[in-house]
Parts: C-alpha cells; structure tokens; sequence
C-alpha cells in the first residue's frame, strides 16, 4: 500500500510501536520514515540517544525504554514523520503531538477535526498545547487530544 499510495498500513504502524509495557510508562515517540535517504536530524536532536542509526541512509531506530517523549525529534525532521504518543490519559483519550506547518495556528483549548493518513476527517480534537517560536524552524509542534481508537489514524488537524 505504501508504494502505491504513499500511505502506512496499520500493520506497518503497529511495528514502530513500543511494548505494551512501555507504552503504560507515559510518552514514547513513534518515528514513520519508511525511506531511506540521508536524513539524520532525528537522531542528532534526540537528547537521551534514543534514536540511532548505523548509517545515514539507514532507517531510524528508537531505543523506547531510553525515550522520554520529550518531542525534539517532531519538529526537527524535515518528513514530518516524527509523533509523540501518550496513552497515560485515560478516559478512553490519548494525548498525541505532532508536526504542524499550516496556517492559522490552533490555539489551546480550540476543537479541530483531526485528519487521517489521507487527509480526510475522522474524527475531533481538542489541542492541549501549542508549541511555536522561531527555536522550531516553521514547524510547530501542536498536542491534541483525541479517542484512544484513533491511534493509528490521527496524523495531522485542520483548523476551521
């Protein structure tokens, strides 16, 4: 599917995700770079040396008992590929941050509809936190609130 149509199965997803166990722990980042090119940032942003990579072509891997969530690496990669995940909330909600590149900007508090792999909505969120500034690049950094059930498929939002 990824080669005809650009998008992630869930099974593809489902590999990049930590451990049960981990995952009860708090935030872990899910990294989906599914190419191998020469691209690094992720490994050399990430603080606690989760991310790593053997050669610059290679995919990266995250070490999920190292990560912290602490959401350097959503910003920084130039693929938007970077998302941190924390299914601590509870409520049949999880916290999901990812990258955010368009215009307006959500504000704290604001319901947007989040979108799918393939840009199309399915189903609401509430931002919890908007982190922009010129220390990122363009790229902010948006932290949403959405369904447990939507785990695999909230990937960008949509302000309306």
């Amino acid at each position: 599917m990824l080669e005809k149509t650009g998008i992630a199965t869930k099974e593809m997803f489902e590999k990049m995700l930590p451990s049960a166990e981990r995952r009860k722990r708090g935030p872990y980042v899910v990294i989906e770079c599914y190419e191998q090119i020469p691209c690094n940032p992720c490994v050399t942003s990430c603080a606690a040396h989760a991310v790593t990579m053997k050669d610059i072509n290679d995919l990266p891997k995250c070490n999920h008992d190292v990560c912290t969530g602490c959401t350097l690496c959503v910003s920084i990669c130039p693929g938007l590929a970077c998302f941190v995940i924390d299914e601590t909330v509870g409520n049949g909600k999880i916290k999901i941050t990812l990258p955010y590149e368009m215009s307006p900007l959500p504000e704290k508090g604001n319901v947007v509809d989040a979108l799918g792999r393939d840009g199309s909505v399915v189903g609401k969120a509430e931002v919890v936190r908007v982190n922009s500034g010129k220390k990122l690049d363009r790229t902010s950094v948006i932290t949403v609130l959405v369904d447990d059930d939507l785990i695999y498929d909230v990937r960008s939002i949509a302000v309306r």
